[in-house]
């Protein structure tokens, strides 16, 4: 985008939010009240029968989206039987949680979720997320085998921790297949345990490990089980093929390894719904830049698609409902930099001319806006505002030049929760002090 283009979309954003400062009345009225549970209802009564619920945050690290994206996964699986939930993590770790919450006698949440080591870690190890699978766990308990709701990581980033999933299932269940599978491992290995340094090496000379991810993929596929364990080992073979390419993409920058990331994420998504069966649905948990559609937004410009976007492309938009999340302002958990220590920081007053500034101008001190139809829909729900994503990486005082993802919130989300005040989340520990990874593009989420 060129500067004039850039300066003209400026002006836009400007003159839309002093349109929509003359609409407060409109606002208000769209607003639907949210103190409790119960207040839902209507969120349910659109939900309907869609098969796909993605429900957002507009941080990792905020108290108050973790709780109410809780409170309406719990009444999609008790009221609609939702059948798994795929969250913006990794699979291994993500597979204790699941056997925490899905095996009698199996080790408590807790114990489950304080393992998680890759940083972020208080993105998961929090305290808002054991209530919520301490909750799952004790309603597991109460269903048949065949329709407790699982717990399930869709991110691509658990390259050495798949790959030593996958080299331990071989080794139990196929003997056949390890010499493939170990052509895989010694490969890696050339490069030690740091996969932004195979990223940089393959940038540098024409070999990597592709053509022998192809081939573990291709014998783990063939000759596993259709069962839970097969299944995760196919799944762990999936992640170290996408984080094979992620990685490489990453290092040349641009929009290729956000969009690896995110296709990652959908064809998880539906390889999950597929294993659940015909009838499954499923919620997903993930930052609102993955949930939201992308082309409501800056980031189909700049060549990128997410999560939200793929999802209605692949089953239709009235299969699948998108809900994201607002504040003004508040406390949360991030931290200065990638791998450091995390913290809690203030969240300042939103940007004047935002979303947020324009919500809270209105005076709603919590609030759910179900999108009505377009065309039948005040103009507010259409206007581009700069609306606010923080990261696991964050800087409250650049607030003034970033953290802002033009959007035109009806076209972006089928609800919104609004949030004028939150607070941080609780971590279970504090972050490791040796992560080497690469921060995420464009900006930590």
């Amino acid at each position: 985008m060129s500067s004039d283009e850039i300066t003209r979309s400026a002006e836009e954003i400007r003159r839309s939010a002093d349109e929509i400062g003359r609409s407060v009345g409109e606002i208000r009225r769209s607003a639907l009240p949210l103190a409790a549970p119960e207040d839902l209802d209507p969120l349910l009564a659109r939900i309907g029968d869609a098969r796909h619920v993605l429900i957002g945050e507009a941080s990792h690290g905020t108290r108050d989206f973790y709780s109410w994206r809780a409170a309406l996964t719990r009444r999609l699986i008790e009221e609609k039987g939702f059948r798994f939930i795929g969250v913006e993590g990794d699979w291994p770790d993500c597979e204790r949680v699941h056997r925490s919450v899905t095996r009698p006698g199996a080790e408590d949440p807790y114990d489950a979720l304080y393992a998680f080591a890759r940083w972020p870690t208080f993105m998961w190890a929090n305290e808002e997320v054991v209530e919520f699978c301490r909750w799952l766990r004790r309603w597991n308990e109460t269903q048949p085998a065949d329709r407790r709701c699982g717990f399930h990581g869709l991110d691509v980033y658990s390259l050495w921790d798949s790959l030593h999933a996958v080299r331990g299932y071989a080794a139990r269940h196929l003997p056949g297949q390890m010499e493939t599978v170990m052509r895989a491992v010694h490969c890696f290995e050339a490069y030690g345990h740091d996969p932004q340094q195979y990223g940089m090496m393959t940038r540098l000379t024409p070999e990597s490990c592709e053509k022998e991810v192809v081939g573990l993929l291709a014998a783990v596929d063939r000759a596993t089980p259709d069962d839970e364990t097969g299944f995760a080992a196919r799944q762990n073979a999936e992640v170290v093929a996408g984080a094979e390419e992620y990685y490489r993409a990453m290092v040349g920058g641009g929009p290729e390894s956000w969009n690896i990331r995110d296709i990652h994420m959908a064809d998880t998504l539906d390889r999950l719904t597929d294993f659940y069966g015909d009838d499954a649905r499923g919620v997903v948990w993930a930052h609102n830049t993955h949930i939201g559609d992308a082309r409501a937004t800056d980031m189909a410009a700049a060549g990128m698609t997410n999560l939200g976007q793929l999802v209605r492309e692949r089953h239709g938009e009235d299969d699948v409902v998108l809900v994201g999340f607002g504040t003004h302002r508040g406390t949360v958990v991030a931290a200065d930099r990638w791998g450091g220590r995390a913290e809690v920081m203030e969240v300042p007053p939103a940007r004047a001319a935002s979303l947020e500034a324009v919500l809270h101008g209105s005076g709603l001190e919590r609030a759910l806006f179900i999108v009505p139809e377009a065309g039948d829909r005040p103009a507010w729900y259409d206007r581009p505002m700069g609306h606010r994503a923080v990261g696991v990486v964050y800087h409250p005082e650049r607030e003034r030049w970033g953290n802002y993802v033009p959007t035109a919130l009806g076209r972006r989300y089928d609800a919104f929760i609004w949030l004028d005040r939150t607070e941080a989340v609780h971590p279970l520990h504090e972050e490791p002090s040796d992560e080497k990874e690469m921060e995420t593009y464009p900006s930590a989420v």
